[in-house]
């Protein structure tokens, strides 16, 4: 007996101690990631050129002033750099919203989007490129009335869940595939009464997804609203691990789900609506990186969260600098570049007759 406690204490240390070690690698290599990606783009740039314009915005040295301000200073500063903190935080945003949207739904096949918050974005989008709705918003008007669609169908699912009783699992993901048929009807509605070839592909090119509009605005929204949730998901990971376990669990630990799956489910929604307002839509990043993560240390939400926003991060940064170099001077849209990646990974990983929703069976 003793000899079993004591095999179960050092595997836990084991564990823990894996766990510890590759949370600071996948840091490491997401800082790695950012130095990195800013070397890469069409304009050709040296290293030390590169490396001259951060040291000077951030410390400001008197013999790199030469870098304060030109077309190597603006390319840097005011468009890798931005573009490179966009695509980590959403990247973040999307891989932490699957690891809770799969929680919620006690689905493995759940992510960002499966509750109709994608065609809700992209009928906000339509409406705006269509029809010019929300025009006195000048340039960002496509990227708000996004971010109100995914919003306001969040919403409309999580209402239509909780008629003729509370919402649960099984009536959310019924709700989304609803309200996801609608808005994606609405949306072909509006393209083709419109019939407006040059508008109907820009609708094309913004539902497949891109980083190209960052700017330190965009960033300066986008990083605060993720990290932020992503702190509050952190602290619900024993909420999270019990709705692996079910509602019938649940209530005999006296805890209601029905209040935090919904109070989860906004917050998810506030970080997809950004991060569509930002760079369009992307899928599969929410659903392949969870499941590498659990593939490797289980379900347990303590440790998939940190580890899936850190790999997620890195994961959007290199897949946007495979974007910007693949074609040359041209940019494949990211959300096809991520589905053709994505795609196979996810296949393998359902085939695997090892893995299971939480990991090996």
């Amino acid at each position: 007996m003793k000899e079993q406690v004591s095999q179960t204490k050092k595997g836990s240390v084991l564990r823990t101690s894996m766990y510890v070690a590759v949370l600071i690698g996948l840091a490491a290599f997401l800082i790695f990631s950012i130095l990195a990606a800013i070397t890469f783009g069409n304009a050709d740039l040296s290293l030390k050129d590169v490396y001259s314009v951060i040291a000077y915005k951030l410390f400001h040295i008197k013999s790199l002033s030469a870098y304060a301000e030109g077309a190597v200073h603006d390319v840097v500063w005011l468009i890798r750099l931005p573009r490179v903190l966009l695509a980590l935080a959403v990247g973040m945003a999307l891989s932490v919203c699957g690891v809770v949207m799969q929680a919620i739904v006690q689905n493995p096949l759940a992510d960002p989007y499966v509750l109709g918050i994608s065609s809700g974005a992209s009928l906000g989008a339509t409406l705006a490129i269509m029809l010019g709705v929300g025009g006195f918003l000048g340039g960002n008007s496509v990227g708000v009335t996004a971010f109100i669609g995914a919003m306001v169908t969040s919403f409309a699912v999580i209402a239509i869940a909780n008629m003729g009783g509370k919402a649960t699992s099984a009536k959310l993901i019924l709700a989304g595939m609803a309200v996801s048929a609608v808005c994606s009807a609405f949306s072909n509605f509006v393209i083709y009464i419109t019939n407006d070839k040059n508008a109907a592909t820009e609708v094309m090119k913004w539902t497949m997804g891109s980083l190209a509009g960052a700017s330190w605005s965009r960033v300066g929204v986008m990083l605060p609203v993720t990290l932020i949730c992503v702190i509050i998901f952190w602290t619900q990971y024993r909420n999270l691990n019990l709705m692996l376990l079910g509602d019938d669990v649940s209530i005999t630990l006296g805890t209601d789900l029905h209040r935090l799956r919904t109070f989860y489910l906004i917050v998810a929604s506030v970080m997809i609506g950004f991060a569509v307002y930002c760079a369009g839509v992307i899928g599969f990043v929410g659903l392949v990186i969870p499941h590498v993560i659990r593939i490797l240390f289980g379900t347990d939400h303590r440790r998939l969260l940190p580890l899936s926003a850190l790999l997620g991060a890195s994961f959007l940064i290199w897949c946007d600098v495979a974007c910007r170099v693949i074609l040359k001077n041209s940019e494949m849209p990211i959300g096809v570049l991520v589905s053709i990646i994505g795609a196979p990974c996810f296949i393998y990983l359902l085939v695997r007759k090892s893995y299971g929703f939480g990991g090996s069976k």
